[in-house]
């Protein structure tokens, strides 16, 4: 390592930042936030640093620094961008046993001031030796990622267990072993989702259980949507919770780039469902969910979409809760969204549709059941799930009824993935280009006038010609880099 990492303690000391712009703002805030008295220098300090003025604990000078402002200085920065400034204060420091970081110059630094991510009193510090922020920055974006919002309170809160745990477990390994299973089970999963005071009867109850001797396993369901395909698309909770499962329950509309996301050493079992198809009924997959928990297992129930809307996550909780099982839910983006979306079809528009109707053409028993009053009227889009099989007759019962049959209509396969196909025509025509298509189940439909929108507003083909259009205007890349 070319720098030794540490965390210093600037609460009450003083600190001089030397300069006006961006970069001295964000010094600025960030001595601020870790209780330093902050001295800034500059003869014409720019919006960001005024901004902060009138914060406790901060005084902006409208001058360049003094070598006796530095008197009892703990830590300065320079970020003036003036090479002479900059020297000046740098000897200042050296002369003095400062701490001093100039701005682009490591020559000058006695330490590197990294990328962090804040989850107070929880702090990550990345750094590349000043080498290439720019991966810093984006390290520092993909920890934000996984690492919850809520964390750093949630190590203050278990902190507050520290002595009661002490003393019930005797042995450092035993307590390890609870310190793991508190942070990453039932009672920190109840904190992280807002729900404090189950968080603490749980730890408690656990406390009680170790006390007893009892040796009983607590297990907990995620019922997590995995959206419509691209993993890009995970939720963080989603994200976090399939790294901490133990065993997961997978449908088939989950591809393998999210299942290779889940944690590596979980037992898989595939549960999928084709109609007429099933690899295992609903009801044996709710009773195989509660078998599990009960056994102590942290079990990821992860299916395609949303788990809420036609993707009976409803009927699967209702077992979950009938047997006391511990269970949380976690939202994913549905098809209609992300399939529309990557397709480049808005599902509402001012000028074309006020409202959209979620259906599906799957009805119980496969039996094509809808509610047509709904579903003729004008001003709106309709997003057909599971409609592939019966898209004749979702033809045939829309000219029944009087629709006019230029109504534009989008069939999307596999949407949002790499492999997405999309058929559009008129709805005279659109069951006729599907068969041609040869397009296959899972498909979203989507009817109404937004559709005639995807020519300007399909970005996912506007991002790919513009991609190649790149790539043609110089046809001897430089890879040296």
């Amino acid at each position: 390592m070319d720098y030794l990492p540490i965390f210093l303690d600037v609460r009450g000391r003083k600190v001089v930042v030397d300069g006006g712009g961006t970069v001295a703002a964000r010094r600025v805030e960030r001595a601020l936030d870790c209780g330093a008295t902050v001295l800034a220098f500059d003869p014409e300090p720019e919006a960001e640093l005024l901004a902060l003025e009138g914060r406790e604990r901060l005084v902006i000078h409208r001058r360049e620094p003094r070598e006796s402002d530095l008197e009892g200085c703990a830590v300065a920065w320079g970020a003036s961008e003036d090479r002479a400034r900059d020297d000046r204060l740098a000897g200042w420091c050296k002369a003095h046993g400062i701490l001093c970081n100039i701005a682009d110059l490591p020559e000058k630094c006695d330490f590197i001031t990294p990328s962090i991510v804040d989850r107070s009193p929880i702090v990550v510090a990345i750094s590349t030796g000043g080498t290439a922020p720019v991966i810093a920055r984006i390290l520092r974006a993909r920890i934000e990622a996984t690492l919850p919002a809520a964390f750093g309170r949630l190590a203050e809160f278990a902190s507050g267990f520290r002595s009661i745990i002490a003393k019930t477990i005797d042995s450092g390994r035993a307590r390890r072993h609870f310190w793991e299973r508190m942070i990453e089970g039932p009672a920190g999963d109840f904190f992280l989702s807002g729900a404090k005071d189950r968080a603490k009867a749980q730890i408690i109850d656990d406390l009680e259980a170790e006390a007893s001797g009892e040796s009983r396993p607590v297990g907990e369901v995620y019922l997590v949507g995995a959206g419509p395909g691209d993993p890009d698309l995970l939720t963080f909770k989603a994200l976090r919770l399939m790294q901490r499962a133990d065993v997961v329950l997978y449908d088939r509309l989950v591809g393998d780039e999210i299942m290779s996301l889940v944690r590596r050493d979980a037992e898989r079992i595939y549960v999928g469902k084709l109609p007429k198809e099933h690899t295992m009924q609903q009801e044996d997959i709710s009773a195989l969910m509660v078998r599990l928990a009960r056994e102590g297992n942290r079990v990821l129930r992860l299916k395609g979409g949303d788990p809420y809307i036609f993707g009976r996550g409803g009927e699967e909780i209702e077992e979950l809760a009938a047997a006391g099982i511990a269970f949380q839910v976690v939202p994913g983006i549905t098809a209609a969204s992300g399939a529309g979306t990557y397709a480049g079809i808005p599902l509402t528009h001012r000028d074309h549709a006020q409202s959209c109707l979620f259906v599906t053409a799957h009805g119980k028993d496969g039996v094509l059941d809808l509610d047509w009053d709904v579903l003729i009227r004008k001003g709106q889009t309709i997003a057909v799930y599971m409609g592939l099989t019966n898209l004749p007759a979702l033809v045939d019962g829309f000219e029944k009824r009087g629709v006019d049959m230029a109504t534009p209509v989008a069939v999307i396969q596999n949407g949002t993935r790499p492999d997405q196909r999309v058929v559009t025509a008129p709805l005279s025509e659109i069951a006729e280009k599907v068969t041609e298509a040869g397009l296959k189940s899972p498909c979203m439909i989507i009817i109404g006038s937004v559709v005639s929108l995807r020519e300007r507003l399909n970005w996912k083909r506007l991002d790919r010609t513009s991609h190649a259009m790149r790539l043609s205007a110089d046809t001897t890349p430089d890879i040296s880099a």
